[in-house]
């Protein structure tokens, strides 16, 4: 009984709401055309028909009723029984009302019930686990398997759009993620760090976990990828004994792709003025020619693994080569003759000099290790043997007394210079050494000058200028050690920026810059230079106050242009800053330490402004990255007192892009145009473009506009992110000129939406299924008959307006040349009088 009353309450509640419904916002409206949506679920009532006609008593439902839906006498719409977007989304009625007779008196009319998704389905694998392979150290991206699931929501929204993700990698040594996964298409792939790190020896099996999932619901899977061995791998480094006689083309090495469908091709990895190698098709790789190492001791370069497009299958691999030296080149003499001098005081023992011959062999080997081997003295006077020669560094010393200028001021010593080379065989050469005996060194070079004084220089003297030159004497043998003189700067030039040529004839010194001036480091230097000979003196005589000069040197201020803290100033905002917003701050400083003032050149759009004293540059207009994404300006710094001392520097602005564009259609969309009578449903192909950049641009979503008829003529099918496809529901559709509203939302935070309309002209054509005359609705674009027929009209109009001219022109004179009596009137100009006259 409990249960009976429970039921009877439950109906009453059940009815009482369908009442509110009715009552506080169920939609109604005349009884017309109509497109209702509704959300699939449970029985509701859709919609309130509501007549004006008396003679309506009663309404009638016709068309795809399929036991779902039911019209009550009141005109109230309803469905009976759940409705499912999945089995059926689009239901076609017709209504109508009777009278109390049951004869027509008004429709029927069309009304199209759309049932509109909600996230009632859950995302299914059309697998229970998926496998796949990679092979070790594939190149990034390299795809493995693909997982598939399936939505039964729709898929022009949200509830039925997939996202894909791996949420496991099993085993993770790395603690980095080795696959990828496309979150769109489900195709899973290597990362960089895969590319890298994937090796069958340490792993051969990993276990993924995908998740696909929609707005509420998700599915997951298990994927195996086994690892395989990659014997595209880097062959070992091959070594070619140079000049070899072998025949040639000569196989060196040899690289496989993974199968044979490989093309192979090699690239140098820099440019070689030769590249003696090449491959076949097998992956041979041949040397051309003999190699020379003393042209070049090692090649490395690129081989490539290509598909039958040329397409690159993975990263290429390495080829090395080295050239093995043999001993082909013998050691040269430093030059015709080598000449050293030797005091005739010098002690025993005491090194005259280094005979160092060179061979292009290979550094630190036999072939390059060098022996030197003394075989002649000419004159033997005292005697033979007055010098030894060391074996393998070529210290020349002086091992016997009895050098006399007077008896011997010459020794030619001839040396035979040998490598250890074997292979074939030790090479040598023949050097010629001339020892010059010469005075002892006893007397010192002497300053012409203790003191130089001052010497002004502006600081933009030139480097390298000559700026004083200074004299030392020295009374030893003329034009040798002992009398040469070196002048060196001992005090007074820290920052090294002097420095002293010497005239070896003469002696004379020159002093130059080597390094710029500049009066704000160092306004005065006070130099001391010391002259001195490569010879050492004799025992008891030293360098003293004679072999010293002083320079006083007074560096000269010059007005200097600023300089700026930075080669290039570079400002990253996003375009839709504020007005008056600092992008950066310009630094210049001048060495004077004068005040400087900023200005900007090249400012074309006025975008920017500069405070001229602190040198801040700040906003000063809308920013648009789509008229404009990198925007550079020249900023100058002026001393203030002198505007003529300026310097110039870049300013690069780098514009982000924000959602400040809504779509449109692209460019090239002229809409589509078809023959009547239609012969089956149509498809026009829409693309939208935005001027914005990724992500809000990327992807669009498309969606029916509102208008008459609309969505009962017309549906959208998804295609991507920018395409959408508009189609025919009916082919009934009469000549004339469609434009289809379309809204178009695009994917940035927040969205924009614009509304553009896809034309579709339907016309009457001729046999070349071309339109024979313009549609209906084409009346307001002008054809070619049509503006011949306005530039007739106009003609007609001047023509007119010409002729009632000259008819009121010929009645007036008709008029004037009739006798009447007239008052006489003097011409007040020539011209009148002429015209009186006619």
């Amino acid at each position: 009984m409990r249960q009976v009353k429970m039921i009877r309450h439950l109906v009453i509640f059940l009815f009482l709401i369908q009442i509110q419904e009715l009552v506080n916002g169920q939609p109604n409206g005349p009884l017309m055309d109509s497109v209702i949506r509704t959300l699939e679920g449970p029985a509701t009532t859709l919609y309130q028909f509501d007549t004006t006609n008396p003679n309506s008593v009663s309404f009638a439902l016709e068309g795809e009723v399929e036991g779902i839906f039911e019209i009550l006498n009141q005109g109230l719409l309803r469905s009976t029984k759940p409705l499912d977007r999945e089995t059926k989304a689009l239901y076609k009625l017709k209504v109508k009302t009777l009278n109390a007779a049951g004869h027509l008196v008004e429709g029927p009319f069309s009304v199209d019930i759309i049932v509109e998704d909600i996230n009632d389905n859950l995302p299914a694998f059309n697998q229970t686990e998926y496998t796949g392979e990679i092979r070790e150290q594939s190149r990034p991206g390299k795809q493995i398997v693909t997982v598939y699931a399936t939505d039964a929501d729709d898929p022009e929204t949200p509830n039925g759009q997939l996202v894909y993700k791996i949420t496991h990698q099993i085993p993770d040594p790395y603690k980095v993620m080795l696959f990828q996964i496309n979150n769109k298409t489900g195709t899973i792939s290597t990362t960089i760090n895969g590319s890298l790190l994937l090796k069958k020896e340490t792993h051969d099996q990993y276990e993924l976990l995908v998740i696909a999932s929609d707005l509420s619901f998700s599915d997951n899977v298990k994927v195996i990828i086994k690892v395989t061995e990659n014997i595209w791998k880097n062959p070992k480094p091959v070594t070619i004994v140079e000049n070899s006689t072998e025949p040639h083309p000569m196989k060196i090495t040899q690289v496989q792709w993974n199968d044979d469908s490989a093309i192979y091709e090699l690239q140098q990895r820099e440019r070689y003025p030769k590249f003696p190698f090449s491959i076949d098709e097998d992956g041979n790789i041949n040397v051309t020619e003999p190699l020379d190492r003393e042209e070049r001791a090692q090649y490395i370069f690129y081989a490539f693994a290509l598909n039958e497009n040329r397409v690159r299958l993975s990263r290429p691999v390495d080829i090395e080569v080295n050239v093995e030296d043999i001993n082909d080149n013998p050691p040269v003499c430093p030059g015709l003759v080598t000449h050293f001098e030797v005091q005739e005081n010098e002690g025993l023992g005491s090194s005259i000099g280094t005979l160092t011959a060179t061979d292009i062999d290979e550094e630190s080997s036999r072939n390059s290790l060098l022996r030197y081997r003394l075989l002649s003295q000419y004159p033997k006077i005292p005697e033979d043997g007055m010098f030894r020669l060391d074996l393998y560094t070529g210290v020349f010393q002086l091992i016997k007394n009895g050098l006399n200028i007077n008896e011997v001021d010459l020794y030619v010593l001839r040396v035979n210079v040998s490598d250890e080379g074997v292979n074939p065989s030790a090479l040598s050469t023949l050097c010629e050494v001339h020892i010059k005996v010469i005075d002892i060194n006893d007397q010192i070079p002497i300053f012409e000058k203790s003191d130089y004084g001052n010497l002004t220089l502006s600081e933009d003297t030139p480097m390298q200028a000559r700026v004083l030159q200074i004299q030392a004497y020295d009374g030893d043998q003329p034009f040798t050690g002992s009398s040469e003189i070196i002048y060196a700067i001992v005090e007074g030039d820290p920052l090294k920026t002097f420095a002293i040529d010497t005239d070896k004839t003469t002696n004379k010194g020159w002093l130059k810059i080597v390094h710029p001036l500049d009066y704000e480091s160092k306004a005065e230097y006070n130099l001391v230079i010391h002259a001195i000979n490569p010879e050492p003196l004799v025992s008891g005589v030293s360098y003293n106050d004679s072999s010293i000069t002083r320079l006083n040197i007074i560096v000269t201020n010059i007005d200097e242009r600023p300089y700026f803290e930075e080669t290039v100033y570079q400002t990253q905002i996003k375009e839709d800053v504020p007005i008056g917003t600092l992008l950066t701050k310009i630094v210049a400083i001048d060495p004077e330490g004068d005040d400087v003032i900023y200005e900007l050149n090249g400012d074309r759009r006025s975008w920017l402004w500069i405070n001229e004293t602190s040198g801040e540059i700040y906003s000063n207009a809308i920013l648009d990255r789509e008229t404009e994404p990198h925007y550079y300006v020249e900023v100058t710094a002026k001393e203030r007192r002198n505007l003529s001392m300026k310097s110039s520097v870049s300013f690069q602005l780098f514009l982000d892009d924000v959602n400040d564009n809504a779509p449109k259609l692209a460019n090239g969309y002229a809409g589509a145009v078809f023959c009547h009578p239609l012969s089956k449903k149509e498809s026009v192909f829409v693309e939208a473009v935005d001027a914005d950049t990724s992500p809000n641009s990327r992807r669009f979503r498309f969606t029916l506009g509102v208008g008459e008829n609309i969505t009962r003529d017309w549906t959208l099918s998804f295609i991507n992110g920018s395409h959408t496809k508009l189609n025919m529901n009916h082919h009934d559709f009469p000549p004339g000129i469609i434009r289809v509203p379309i809204i178009v939302n695009d994917n940035g935070k927040p969205p924009l939406e614009s509304t553009v309309y896809a034309s579709v002209t339907i016309c009457t054509c001729s046999s070349g299924n071309q339109c024979s005359s313009p549609p209906l609705d084409d009346f307001g674009r002008p054809s070619v008959g049509m503006a011949l027929g306005i530039l007739f009209g106009v003609l007609a109009v001047i023509g007119i307006i010409v002729a009632a001219v000259l008819i009121s022109i010929n009645k007036k004179k008709k008029k004037e040349n009739t006798p009447k009596k007239v008052a006489k009137v003097d011409a007040t100009s020539p011209t009148e009088t002429i015209t009186l006259a006619s």
